[in-house]
């Protein structure tokens, strides 16, 4: 195992440069998948390297699991051990599951609490709230899913708007975003070093949300029209929906990208511009951390095989 166990807690930090090069150069869709992908890697692997240092570095304490051969000088020799590290690793991966266990189940308690909020309502895709404070999300759960809207929200944005808002939310539930959203917070918790991708992800995938609001619409200027003109009149979402565990994003960078072309669908950029070296970096420091996990964990597999007495 050696240095191996300990290069996927550092390694995220190659993932820094992908972040800001992907959500400014990459399709919305391909930069939340790419994103998406090695922030959950980065962090099982984090997590495993965790949980192997646990087991190396506190085979000596007194009352672990661990077998009586596993104290035999040659077995001690073959894998490199530290009790200071394996007492430290401890608490962390308490931490990590104890954080992690909270976002989860505050997402799906959010979950939970919107859907009986609207058991009142008549099972519509859209559901009309009674509420002069103007705000909007997407609900996911069922066949499809619901779009939350207000009144005051409706009231407040022209026909054109309007359609360009709804379409834009029906992206969201379309394209599972919020498993994306989850998906990057989990693993921000694991590892804090993936905070900026939970970041960058929360803004591609409503960059992703607008155009294809903009594509169902045929209008960009609509959608820049209608996520400006609602962003200025929303408070923010009250704390029991789904909206307020989600980043919105910089709403003007995501008006002024509306107010351009649309971006190329290119799925990888090439490895001779800057975006596609930062793009193979992250990949390669994500293959290399899950090797490098690997590699500990059949090592430690092999020898705890060999010093358990049969």
């Amino acid at each position: 195992m050696g240095i191996f166990v300990f290069l996927p807690m550092v390694l995220p930090l190659s993932a820094w440069p992908v972040a800001r090069l992907a959500e400014q150069h990459l399709h919305p869709r391909t930069a939340t998948w790419l994103l998406s992908g090695v922030a959950s890697v980065l962090a099982v692997c984090s997590t495993l390297s965790l949980v192997l240092m646990v087991v190396v570095g506190t085979a000596q304490l007194p009352g672990n699991p661990l077998p009586d051969g596993w104290s035999d000088p040659e077995v001690r020799e073959a894998v490199p051990y530290d009790e200071v590290a394996g007492r430290v690793a401890i608490p962390l991966l308490l931490a990590v599951f104890a954080a992690c266990g909270w976002t989860a189940a505050r997402h799906f308690l959010v979950r939970r609490r919107a859907h009986l909020a609207l058991a009142g309502l008549q099972p519509r895709q859209v559901a009309l709230l009674p509420d002069t404070t103007p705000y909007a999300y997407a609900l996911p759960g069922g066949p499809r899913g619901r779009v939350v809207v207000t009144t005051g929200m409706l009231a407040a944005l022209g026909a054109a708007e309007r359609r360009a808002l709804f379409a834009h939310e029906r992206a969201h539930l379309a394209g599972a975003h919020h498993r994306f959203l989850l998906t990057v917070q989990l693993a921000a918790r694991a590892n804090p070093f993936l905070r900026p991708l939970r970041t960058a992800v929360g803004f591609t995938s409503e960059r992703w949300a607008d155009e294809e609001a903009a594509l169902a619409v045929g209008d960009r200027r609509s959608v820049a029209r209608a996520i400006g003109k609602a962003a200025l009149l929303s408070p923010g979402a009250p704390l029991s929906t789904l909206a307020a565990l989600a980043a919105p994003g910089p709403v003007p960078r995501r008006v002024a990208a509306l107010l351009g072309p649309a971006p190329a669908a290119r799925a990888w950029p090439p490895l001779s511009t800057t975006v596609g070296l930062a793009v193979w970096g992250a990949a390669a420091g994500a293959a290399f951390s899950a090797l490098a996990s690997a590699n500990s964990a059949v090592t430690l597999f092999f020898i705890l095989k060999a010093a358990t007495p049969l």
